[in-house]
């Protein structure tokens, strides 16, 4: 294959270093024959063979290198596809253009989702791609909007409405022909004159021609692109030989070249029903976008600006970050922000799927499309127009219905040979009947014997049967039924259809998953790792020991604290003026820190009207604690080890120590000028669901880990309040070893799912099979995650299992069906015991109830487990 060059735009590079970095990640994969970067112009050049590497490869080469290439991605609508084999014609079509990372074509959407170089390719390439594909780009001024998929499926809508009406009106007359045949195969004299019944050839002929020009045409032309294009042969393939073959065999014998019976209804009905099944396809494609569509709807149309104190209406895309907005009772919050002023219930059910609302107060973040309930609320705008959490989601579901699980390959190999095979097994079952129909003949009356309902047609080919049919007609017929009743659309539909429904009844109940093949990792979990601080509690430290230790605990009598060389000296004497004293000095030191137990130190002094005072130096030591110089002296709190290593002995403050985290507190010793003062303690409140989250996944048969930077007595008494094996707490973990300890256990052989806040866990969220940050609120773009949790709630863990359990056990049985389907019609109808109409209504039948079956999916509350009505025949999917 030729050489490709990539001009790539790089960003973070500093310096040469940066650019050496790059160069070298680059340069060591095979099949790059060059690599360059410059990094005072933050570009890059990569010269390689695509048959070797893929430019993919190459960002992911940049990535793990420590930097980002620019690309974009973009949504594109495409008409015409058919099956899962259009799919992969398009998906390779755009993946074969040069400056293409990655396209996902999902069949059931109609969309392609294409990430690219802007350098190397533009929009108009990637639509230039897909025609050539055969294929119908949908070109707008609003490409990438919702509004562009919704208003391309309405008009493949109207236009298959169109020909299912004009295509009925023509097949109208063959109904009575219909009945009569049916009358006349089950031995009942026809009520139908026989003139209505059966009409004259040439009008039969009038009327097939004029559906195969219009119904037929479609089919025609798509199995002509399909062929001239790659060489493929697709759905559309099938329906165009079978009523092709049922169609010039009739012309023959009206023509009186054959000798045989006339066809043209077969066609007539055929045609009709398999275009009835696209109609109904199209509509149910609609239907299953419609939940997406109605989140998007949910956004207020204006909002309600404070400015100048003066209140003004202005449309949603005016509002800007730093407006206030006022949301009365009732009304939408526009966008995203944070309560200023007032309190009220928030209805967020949109959002997170649970009815009941959120009080919300000053300093809460509320989130855009959310129902104000009975209190007026000034809220400022942080984020707008697409950075809003409504968006985003839309943005995340997209993504995630573009990304198929693992066992999509398998059916995408399928489908690859699945046409071609039932084209050659149609003409082989064709041509033996021409060779040997008395042997088969046998054999199909044989199975009439056991079934009778399966009777060969027309009662079998002359040579075999006295009143029976020719045997090239025969022939025909079981070419035209073998070709028919195959469908590839069922296939096709069965894992993209159940994905787009889960991933949307997901999203609406506050889980985000990246993508189809999370939803599978999700399924095949055993071990849930769960972080403690804001994840099994609430993260909300409060301040609730303060004990003092060493010489000065006992003392009595004294002064206050005096200025000494700008250090105030602890009191000598009275227990309250030195808890003050060293509480004090704890909150000075914790002053400069944003971490959960420093806030709590800083707000419990300040609630007990403690002084907070200055501090000249501070250091965070990761894990540990804080060392800081206040006004106070030096302040050292934190872990033993913090203080030990400084060579304090924290010998006599092991029994407050002790006892306080036996309660389940988390207690520091705090040091002053290199002397033990006392101990604080902090609790944070176990969250009401996790003991509930706990014993369910336990009942399910996971195992529950917990990590923590808490010591071992301290976790263990909350592992005893949530309900976890004392054996399953990991404690005293820093932040930057969680990550090893979800490495051990998948050495052990256990699939991980670690739960966390997606910023202090982002390298154990990485490490698992699965990451999930929990309590995004409106930042629902957590990189490091696989699912991210829109509550703070432990309890839609369960729902993202329960979701990903029921997705993938939904995908399964619509495959089961559609294989059956296939392997059990096939055969019928190539021993000839299927008339080609009733193939045709079965083809059309098969795919559409597999959109059915997929959109009744979308009732399922992710509350309680689901359960699938048949689950034994489809264990031979699991391996």
């Amino acid at each position: 294959m030729k050489q490709r060059r990539a001009h790539l735009e790089i960003m973070g590079m500093s310096c040469s270093t940066c650019s050496g970095s790059v160069e070298d990640a680059v340069a060591a994969l095979e099949g790059v024959e060059e690599a360059s970067a410059n990094f005072a112009t933050d570009e890059g050049t990569v010269a390689y063979d695509p048959a070797e590497v893929s430019l993919a490869d190459i960002y992911d080469a940049i990535e793990d290198a420590g930097f980002e290439a620019a690309a974009e991605t973009r949504t594109i609508t495409v008409l015409g596809m058919s099956c899962a084999t259009c799919s992969t014609a398009v998906g390779d079509a755009l993946e074969d253009r040069s400056g293409v990372i990655r396209a996902d074509v999902n069949f059931a959407s109609d969309e392609a989702r294409v990430t690219y170089n802007p350098a190397d390719v533009s929009l108009a390439e990637l639509h230039a791609a897909i025609e050539g594909a055969g294929f119908e780009p949908v070109s707008e001024e609003t490409e990438g909007d919702e509004s562009q998929r919704e208003r391309a499926v309405e008009k493949e809508l109207r236009r298959q409405r169109r020909l299912l009406i004009g295509g009925g009106l023509l097949t109208l007359p063959f109904v009575p022909m219909m009945f009569g045949m049916l009358f006349e195969l089950a031995g009942v004299a026809s009520p139908i004159p026989m003139a209505i019944a059966h009409p004259p050839g040439w009008l039969e002929f009038v009327l097939a021609t004029i559906l195969m020009a219009t119904l037929g045409k479609e089919f025609i032309q798509g199995a002509y692109r399909a062929f001239s294009h790659d060489r493929r042969a697709n759905m559309d393939t099938l329906v165009a030989v079978g009523t092709s073959a049922g169609y010039v065999y009739s012309v023959a014998v009206l023509g009186g070249v054959l000798v045989g019976g006339l066809y043209f209804e077969a066609v007539a009905f055929i045609l009709w029903f398999i275009t009835l099944g696209n109609w109904l396809e199209v509509r149910s494609k609609a239907r299953a976008g419609n939940a997406l569509r109605q989140l998007l709807e949910m956004e207020a149309d204006e909002a309600t600006v404070v400015r100048d104190g003066e209140e003004l209406q202005v449309p949603l895309e005016a509002v800007e970050p730093g407006d206030v907005l006022k949301i009365r009772p009732g009304e939408k919050i526009p966008t995203d922000g944070v309560v200023r002023e007032g309190q009220s219930a928030v209805d967020e059910s949109m959002l997170t799927g649970e009815s009941v609302p959120v009080e919300k107060g000053e300093g809460d973040e509320v989130v855009g499309a959310t129902i104000n309930e009975n209190g007026v609320l000034l809220v400022e705008a942080t984020k707008v127009g697409s950075e809003t959490a409504i968006q985003q989601i839309v943005e995340r579901v997209k993504e995630a219905q573009s990304r198929q699980p693992e066992i999509q390959r398998l059916v995408d190999t399928v489908s690859a040979y699945f046409v071609p095979a039932v084209i050659v097994n149609a003409v082989f079952w064709a041509t033996v009947w021409l060779l040997a129909p008395e042997l088969l003949f046998g054999v199909s009356s044989w199975l009439g014997s056991w079934i009778p309902v399966l009777e060969p047609v027309g009662g079998g080919p002359v040579d075999a049967a006295p009143g029976g049919v020719p045997v090239l007609e025969f022939a025909v017929v079981v070419l035209a039924s073998a070709l028919l009743i195959a469908c590839p659309c069922a296939l096709g539909l069965a894992t993209p259809a159940a994905t787009m429904v889960g991933s949307t009844l997901s999203a609406t109940n506050g889980v985000l998953f990246k993508g189809g093949d999370v939803l599978e990792q999700v399924r095949g979990i055993d071990t849930i790792v769960f972080d403690k601080t804001g994840t099994l509690t609430h993260g909300e430290m409060v301040l609730t020991d303060v004990e003092l230790v060493g010489e000065r605990a006992a003392t009595d009598g004294g002064t206050d604290a005096t200025p000494d060389g700008g250090v105030l000296e602890p009191p000598s004497s009275g227990e309250d003026a030195l808890e003050s004293f060293v509480l004090g000095a704890a909150a000075s030191a914790e002053s400069g820190s944003e971490h959960p137990i420093a806030r709590a130190i800083v707000e419990g002094a300040d609630d007990r009207g403690v002084e907070i005072g200055g501090v000249s130096e501070f250091e965070n030591v990761p894990g540990q604690g804080v060392r800081a110089k206040t006004d106070r002296g030096t302040v050292l709190i934190g872990r033993r080890k913090l203080l030990e290593d400084s060579g304090i002995d924290t010998g006599p403050a092991e029994g407050p120590l002790t006892r306080l985290e036996r309660e389940g507190k988390t207690a520091m010793p705090v040091a002053i000028d290199g002397e033990l003062q006392g101990v604080l303690a902090v609790a944070d409140e176990v969250r009401e669901s996790a003991r509930e989250t706990a014993a369910a996944l336990l009942e399910r048969g996971s195992e529950v880990v917990m990590l923590t930077g808490d010591n071992e007595r301290t976790a263990r008494a909350v592992a005893e309040q949530v309900g976890i094996d004392p054996d399953n707490v990991r404690a005293e973990v820093l932040p930057e070893d969680k990550a090893d300890h979800v490495e051990e256990l998948q050495a052990g052989g256990a699939r991980v799912m670690m739960v966390g806040d997606g910023v202090n866990d982002a390298p154990a969220l990485t490490t698992a099979q699965v990451g999930v940050a929990i309590g995004s609120g409106t930042d629902v773009a957590i990189e490091s995650a696989d699912v991210t949790l829109m509550r703070d709630d432990p309890a839609d863990v369960l729902k993202a299992v329960r979701i990903s359990e029921a997705t993938i056990s939904k995908v399964r049985q619509n495959l089961f069906w559609a294989f059956i389907y296939n392997t059990t019609l096939i055969p019928i109808a190539s021993l000839g015991l299927l008339n080609p109409a009733l193939a045709g209504l079965a083809m059309a039948t098969s795919s559409v109830s597999v959109m059915t079956n997929s959109l009744a999916f979308a009732k399922y509350d992710p509350h309680e487990d689901y359960q699938l009505a048949v689950t034994k025949p489809l264990s031979w999917f699991r391996r």
